[in-house]
């Protein structure tokens, strides 16, 4: 699996989690849920997005190296 691939599988990931992340909320949305969001949810996200910038510079540097080297 390549790197794009594994961008690929993390971004879904999350999509999945905040969709279901949202079914839950309609039925359980108080101080603690909010909590959840805040200190677990948005950070995860935000590191996910993170990750992805990383993982699109990593694979701009496999294809220059493996170009470099043929």
């Amino acid at each position: 699996m390549g790197v794009y691939e594994s961008r690929g599988q993390i971004a879904k990931a999350i999509k999945d989690l905040n969709a279901k992340w949202h079914d839950v909320k309609m039925d359980w949305n108080d101080a603690r849920s909010e909590a959840i969001e805040k200190d677990f949810l948005e950070r995860l996200e935000i590191n996910a997005r993170t990750a992805g910038s990383a993982m699109d510079q990593m694979a701009i540097l496999l294809t220059k190296i493996k170009n470099d080297c043929r």
